[in-house]
């Protein structure tokens, strides 16, 4: 008897090593090696893990990028500063045209005191969940619920929730992943390019009298935007006024005359223009404002009436001589102007 247990123990130690042996050599056979640049692309991306970039993660990006199916500046929230590193360790000296940095805005004003509810609403503290029960507990169908679903899948802490039930986006913090854009069943969050400083927070496509009904904020479609804007910037597109941000200049203008204070800005960012003394007195800058702030004789230096300037930055452009400079809070300022109008320059 024990001669048999001795000989079961032998065989099933022999078969182990036997079968032990055959996967390390088809471990080593069949291995597939991975490139050594996909760690070092990985250690480059900043381990975010947001998905913003449509791979499963930063490593997912990762290896994507050295296989080629993804650019090096497919990342999202590293910006331009991580696929310069990334090209680096791909070998290539283009990293890729960088758009615009966009980050994420509240287009929507209805918190609490401002929107009617129509209904109480007890379950789930969910947008989402809300949102299936009759569309919500608020008046409005287009209206923020205000639960919080984005702050909570924002990877970066950059959304909080006011006493008023609005999402608060902390500009500084958003690196515009699009998450909480994707999480917000009403979609009154978007993505926006980062220089535009004017926004319709408002997409309820209702009757004007209508919207009066349920918001106090809410665009009325009066038009009065899009008869002040001297771009051709803003227009009233089923019943709610839309910004083209291509054309926008942040001039402003919008705001002033919008009834319902749907239309925002901060006018403490408002840009002005300064003359200096390379000024010749061409008087192109004269017949090209739009706001009629810039007067002067030919050949003399020319003023520019700062309660008039909207900073609108085409006098700076149209300047042969770079003698205009835009200023904010006396400090100089990088006018970001738009490809539509450097063209037309």
């Amino acid at each position: 008897m024990p001669n048999l247990i001795l000989i079961s123990t032998l065989s099933m130690a022999g078969l182990g090593f036997i079968l032990g042996g055959g996967l390390v050599i088809a471990s080593k056979k069949f291995a597939v090696e991975n490139d050594p640049r996909i760690d070092e692309v990985l250690g480059a991306l900043p381990g975010a893990n947001c998905g913003a970039c449509g791979f499963p993660g930063c490593s997912g990006l990762a290896k994507a990028i050295v296989e080629g199916k993804a650019p090096a500046n497919g990342c999202v929230v590293g910006g331009q500063n991580v696929a310069k590193k990334v090209a680096s360790i791909m070998g290539v000296s283009d990293a890729g045209a960088s758009a615009d940095k966009k980050i994420a805005r509240v287009l929507c004003q209805g918190g609490k005191a401002e929107a009617r509810l129509k209904a109480d609403y007890h379950g789930v503290k969910s947008c989402r969940a809300a949102s299936m029960v009759n569309g919500g507990p608020k008046g409005c169908p287009y209206a923020c619920i205000g639960f919080g679903d984005c702050a909570r899948v924002c990877p970066f802490d950059a959304i909080t929730m006011s006493e008023d039930g609005l999402p608060v986006i902390d500009e500084e913090k958003c690196t515009g992943c699009g998450l909480c854009v994707k999480e917000c069943p009403k979609f009154v969050i978007a993505l926006t390019p980062e220089k535009n400083e004017v926004h319709v927070r408002c997409r309820a496509t209702l009757k004007g009298k209508d919207t009066r009904a349920v918001c106090d904020v809410g665009c009325i479609a009066c038009k009065k935007c899009e008869k002040e804007c001297p771009f051709d910037a803003i227009h009233v597109v089923n019943n709610v006024a839309v910004i083209d941000y291509a054309k926008c200049r942040n001039c402003m203008k919008c705001v002033e005359v919008c009834p319902t204070k749907t239309i925002t800005a901060a006018f403490t960012e408002r840009k002005k223009a300064v003359i200096d003394d390379k000024c010749i007195g061409c008087t192109i800058c004269a017949k090209n404002c739009p706001a009629n702030a810039i007067t002067g004789e030919v050949k003399k230096k020319h003023v520019v009436n700062q309660e008039l300037c909207i900073g609108c930055g085409i006098c700076e452009e149209k300047c042969p001589k770079d003698a205009i400079t835009m200023v904010r809070n006396g400090q100089k300022v990088n006018n970001n102007h738009c490809a539509v109008c450097n063209a037309a320059k």
